[in-house]
């Protein structure tokens, strides 16, 4: 019974971030209606990068009070990190350029050594600086690392 209540927690994670899929900003600069509603849920007003942001506000529409941060680096705290890939679980993308985490998303679901993921602030190229919210498909080995905001 335990599994499946955290089960359904989960899909109610990833019920709600399916349905933002396909917003888009309103002039391509991290902007519009939407868009600012995940970065306020932050308290970060536009333009700003929205990734992190997007991620909180989904948390916080299935009642949790966290994560509440528009900085992807600090969704890998070293209490939620862990290793097991699974829909509701958030996952950060390494940039070397940055020397840290620069970019997050939500897995939905998984299909062999691939995740397929929920995004903001992406593009169909994948970008970490796009135009909306978007499924992405990602190999695992591209991802740096995952973190459990629901235990």
């Amino acid at each position: 019974m335990v599994k499946q209540k955290e089960e359904s927690v989960y899909e109610n994670i990833i019920r709600i971030a399916r349905k933002e899929i396909g917003v888009v900003e309103r002039t391509g600069k991290n902007d519009g209606q939407r868009i600012a509603e995940y970065l306020r849920y932050c308290n970060i007003g536009t333009p700003a990068p929205y990734c992190a942001a997007f991620v909180s506000w989904v948390f916080g529409q299935a009642g949790y009070s966290q994560p509440r941060t528009a900085w992807s680096p600090a969704l890998f705290q070293s209490s939620r990190l862990t290793r097991e890939p699974k829909p509701g679980i958030v996952y950060g993308l390494y940039y070397p350029s940055l020397d840290r985490i620069g970019h997050c998303g939500l897995i939905e679901n998984l299909q062999g050594d691939f995740l397929q993921g929920i995004e903001a602030n992406t593009n169909v190229a994948g970008s970490r600086n796009g135009d909306g919210v978007w499924r992405k498909i990602r190999h695992k080995r591209t991802i740096h690392r995952y973190a459990n905001w629901l235990k």
